[in-house]
């Protein structure tokens, strides 16, 4: 693999000299202006990830994690969107920067593999070409040299014949296929940060274990960080080594991951926990699912966002927000007056109904285009 030029716009220190956090989000806030009023898709996040880790971002369609990486990333749209708080990569400002800075970084430095890559890709360019692009913009290869590390790269992702493959187009490829050659674009240029978003959507089990297993071995040859954004815990139970959980556009859990299994403290949490599947469950079992709907992030509750849903919540919760705190451990942080101990709510008095929320959900009141999941 070629490496980075010396002329390249932005000084990237290497891996070996970079001290503290890889990537630092602070007070990030993103909205998008729409007829009905103003979508506040991600409200004052805030985390850290460092080099050569794993973090998972966990939420509910319409929790916001599709905008929070695209935010983090600048791969917003130019009009009707407001941001605010800043995103610093490797000691560089990224919210400071403006399109042409950030072309120079993404593929680069910090790379994206996108949910769908039959959207992602271009049906009309072989996948040679699309892996090339990169290769001769970010590292100056020239057209043969190219083409050469694009088989590597398709060889390095588990597709076989690459030499023949590489001159195919999306369509002639399988779901698992696409979502391999997504990988090897992601990592072409040996990035510091990959942001997978719901990398295995629309795959059965067996390939999901296949990718992820691939996009794990790939991270651990490169010691680049990871952030594996999905709805499903059970995707990040063994992946990650710390998970955020987002509701209604903020961080409600955070935490190692260890600890977040065994010793949940947020409601919401419990209750995605509660929605995985489980091969012991018998035959025909009803799957369990959270009560109501996600907030309108337009018009969201007073108090806790998820008081209207959660089976705990007391007149405290639907009155005052609660702020990310923590208990005991200080690198477990949860938003929830009453936070459950040994799975038990420390509410103090007999938990009530959940109630349906009819209101608009934030895919709903996006704009045409985009999406708040």
């Amino acid at each position: 693999m070629a490496k980075k030029t010396a002329g390249d716009a932005f000084d990237f220190k290497d891996a070996a000299s970079q001290s503290g956090p890889l990537l630092v989000v602070d007070d990030l806030h993103t909205s998008f202006r729409t007829t009905r009023g103003t979508v506040r898709a991600v409200d004052g996040v805030s985390f850290e990830v460092h080099e050569g880790k794993t973090l998972g971002i966990v939420g509910e369609s319409g929790s916001g994690k599709t905008v929070l990486s695209r935010s983090i990333m600048g791969l917003l749209p130019p009009r009707d969107v407001i941001r605010s708080g800043t995103v610093h990569f490797a000691g560089h400002d990224l919210t400071a920067m403006g399109d042409t800075e950030l072309r120079r970084i993404w593929g680069a430095e910090l790379s994206m593999i996108f949910q769908d890559p039959m959207t992602a890709l271009n049906p009309v360019k072989r996948i040679g070409v699309q892996i090339a692009e990169s290769l001769r913009l970010h590292l100056d290869m020239d057209k043969k040299e190219a083409q050469s590390t694009a088989i590597e790269l398709l060889r390095s992702v588990g597709i076989p014949s690459p030499e023949q493959r590489v001159r195919w187009y999306p369509f002639q490829l399988s779901g698992g296929m696409r979502q391999r050659v997504m990988i090897a674009i992601a990592l072409a240029c040996a990035p510091r940060l990959v942001m997978a978003d719901e990398p295995t959507t629309g795959l059965d089990v067996t390939v999901q274990a296949q990718i992820l297993d691939l996009l794990a071995d790939l991270q651990r040859e490169r010691h680049m960080a990871v952030i594996l954004v999905t709805h499903d815990l059970g995707v990040v139970a063994g992946r990650a080594d710390d998970i955020i959980v987002m509701y209604a556009g903020r961080i409600v859990e955070r935490a190692p991951t260890r600890t977040l299994f065994a010793d949940t403290k947020m409601p919401y949490t419990k209750a995605l926990m509660d929605s995985i599947p489980r091969l012991a469950d018998p035959s025909g079992a009803r799957l369990s699912a959270i009560g109501g709907r996600p907030p309108d992030l337009i018009n969201p509750p007073t108090g806790c966002r998820f008081s209207p849903r959660c089976q705990y919540a007391q007149d405290k919760c639907r009155e005052l927000e609660p702020p990310l705190r923590t208990v005991g451990s200080p690198d477990h942080l949860f938003a929830c007056w009453y936070p459950l101990v040994d799975g038990v709510s420390t509410a103090p008095s007999v938990p009530v109904s959940i109630t349906t929320n009819p209101a608009t959900t934030a895919n709903d009141a996006a704009p045409t285009g985009g999406t708040t999941s």
